[in-house]
Formats: C-alpha cells, structure tokens, sequence
C-alpha cells in the first residue's frame, strides 16, 4: 500500500514524525507537509505566488504552502503515482464539531478525497502532544484495520479524534456526528509600534452542542470518534422552499424586452 502523509502544523511538528514512524512498515509511506505553521488554512489553495518543494534530512519533503497544496502537488505530479491512501496530523489540537470547516489538517484529508482517494485527518483531542505515543498508536491501528479495504474502495473522509489519554485508558471507537461550538471568543485588539490598530482572532468557542452521538461526548468518555465527512453543502431539505421562492421572485421581477 502506498500512504501518502500531511498535517498543518508544519513538516517538522512532532504529530506527523510520531505518524510517519507509526505507518512506515505499514506500505511506502511519503511525507508531503507545508514548512511552517498552516492552522486553520482549510482547503486553501496557492494561486498568485509559486510554490517550491524541498527535502529535509529524515527525507520528508516540505512546500512552502497551504496542506491542501501539499496534496494537490503530491498527487498531480510530485509522487509520479496514485496513493492508496492520504493521511492527515496527528494535530496538536482537536478539530470538532464546526473546527472541521476552517481545520487545515481536515483541509489537507479533503484534498486527497477530492481526488477520489480515502483519506483520514487525526487530532490529539488537547494541544501541547501529551501521549502522542498512545495517539499514534491509536492511528496506526485503525489505519492497518482499514488497509485491507481499500482496493477498489469508493473515497471516504473521515474525522478522527483521539484522546489525550495513556494508551491503556483510551477507549475503542465511536461513530459519531459533529457537534457544534458557540461563538469564537471576542476578537483581541492590540495598538502596533506604529500606532495602528491591530486585531487577534480569538479563540474557539466552547463546545454549544456535545450531546451523547457527537464527536465532543465520545472524547470526553475516553473514546476514539470517528465521523464520516461528505464535500457537498447543498441545503437538501430546503431546495423544494427555495424553489419556490425563486418561482415567486421571477413572476413578480420585471420583464425584458423581447424584442
């Protein structure tokens, strides 16, 4: 199996070395991350700059760009093959309930699964990589318990969470749906040596919506959640309203001139 690996915290971050070493006897496993620090990047992609590509010493190949141009370039020319699986993290941080719209690590997933290849994106629940090992290990083994399934597989995309929790206390996997965060926290606003006013985004909002089923309830029990995304947004149960919405805002607009 051919493995492909990205994150957004940077090729250096110790989530995506503890990762490569989990799943490097697991197939031919290659590292494609952006250099620097790229937290809630989401599915941006580098348009008006070039992006170049260099090596690291433990081989790792490291852009100077988004996770989503990481795996962009890898699939469309860098690899020279199609991975069998794209892998993403392990993030220091969660990406839960309404992280998963602006995550980079999510971004990076996506990418791959935009292209037609399953594809995970792995979070350490807390930041700052305690018991990164018991993550890691968590990862590799749902990974090796989805190898055998991939050929010819149908792309997926799954969000995976894995508690900050010594290897024996961390509970198995949950399915579960996202929850939901309240509002980010006020944005912080600071006077620059120059005089000017410059802004922070706050933090994240606490968790509005971590009811029994969601991703928020199952890390907090000690679980591994496990949620199935899908890219389309589209407002299914309300199409048939906003259909008749526009028939009404048509028979009322003006008409053109049909001559």
């Amino acid at each position: 199996m051919k493995i492909l690996i990205c994150n957004d915290d940077g090729y250096q971050a110790p989530g995506i070395v503890a990762l490569h070493e989990a799943l490097q006897d697991l197939g031919e496993v290659e590292v494609v991350a952006p250099e620097h620090n790229n937290s809630a990047k989401s599915n941006a992609l580098t348009l008006h700059s070039p992006l170049y590509v260099h090596q690291a010493a433990n081989g790792f190949r490291y852009v100077n760009g988004t996770p989503a141009d990481c795996v962009h370039i890898a699939l469309t020319g860098l690899l020279g093959y199609r991975p069998d699986l794209v892998v993403s993290g392990i993030n220091n941080g969660a990406n839960m309930g309404d992280d998963t719209i602006y995550s980079g690590t999510v971004g990076a997933a996506m990418e791959g699964y935009l292209f037609g290849i399953p594809a995970i994106a792995f979070s350490q629940t807390e930041k700052g990589w305690k018991h990164l090992d018991a993550a890691a290990s968590s990862a590799r083994d749902l990974v090796q318990g989805l190898l055998p399934g991939l050929a010819g597989a149908d792309p997926w995309l799954l969000n995976v969470n894995i508690p900050c929790l010594p290897l024996a206390q961390i509970r198995p996997v949950k399915v579960c749906r996202l929850g939901r965060r309240h509002a980010a926290e006020k944005v912080i606003s600071q006077d620059s040596p120059r005089g000017e006013t410059m802004y922070w985004i706050g933090g994240a909002g606490a968790a509005k919506d971590d009811a029994e089923g969601t991703d928020f309830h199952a890390t907090a029990q000690g679980h591994v959640s496990i949620t199935p995304l899908k890219v389309d947004l589209t407002d299914h149960e309300n199409l048939r309203y906003w259909g008749q919405t526009a028939a009404r805002l048509a028979a009322v607009a003006p008409q053109g001139d049909a001559s």
